[in-house]
């Protein structure tokens, strides 16, 4: 593997971590943006993810955001779909970061690093706001789970989009977003207990 290889799987990785990082927000936001890239030609797809820049995948995509999107405003459902979120999203994660590095580079190195990269990044993210819906939940007996749910999709298409314009930055904010969220749920955590003392 040659330094040209190295660097084309190293920007595939940061486009694929901040794309899955999205996942975490919205799992269908971020394939719908990518299928639409890469019709465009903005992004170079896998040729076994060819499939993925097709009018009908984006379709599909499209329905399937606009369903997800719409469900996390009805009450009761959002915390459903968060339990359904993390593993939607691992895969999601992983697939479209299998999708970005390139088809000549070796299958099992492939689908290893989209598996941690991708599919680990996407997991960590829904892991982390899925107690942060549930503080809400408590708090505000389900009444700003609407605000909650705008700003996750508001982030997951901006992420998503900067991310195609600019891997690294997407990348550095997907990290940054990832932090912040975790030391929330700390926060989150460490009052829980002041309160239970």
């Amino acid at each position: 593997m040659d330094a040209s290889q190295i660097a084309q799987i190293a920007l595939a990785l940061a486009l694929g971590v901040s794309l899955s990082a999205s996942c975490g927000f919205r799992v269908f936001i971020p394939p719908l943006i990518l299928s639409g890239a890469s019709m465009a030609g903005f992004v170079d797809l896998s040729s076994d993810f060819a499939w993925m820049s097709t009018w009908q995948a984006t379709l599909g995509f499209a329905t399937a955001a606009v369903a997800e999107v719409a469900a996390y405003y009805i009450p009761a459902v959002d915390n459903l779909l968060d339990t359904i979120a993390g593993p939607a999203s691992a895969v999601a994660g992983a697939v479209m970061t299998a999708a970005l590095i390139g088809g000549d580079v070796d299958p099992a190195l492939r689908w290893a690093l989209a598996a941690i990269a991708g599919g680990g990044t996407a997991f960590a993210t829904t892991s982390s706001t899925a107690p942060i819906r549930a503080a809400s939940t408590t708090a505000t007996a389900g009444l700003g789970n609407g605000l909650f749910s705008t700003l996750e999709a508001v982030v997951a298409t901006l992420l998503s989009i900067v991310a195609i314009a600019l891997p690294v930055l997407g990348f550095v904010l997907a990290v940054v977003i990832v932090v912040t969220v975790a030391q929330s749920i700390g926060r989150i955590r460490s009052k829980r207990s002041e309160t239970t003392a």
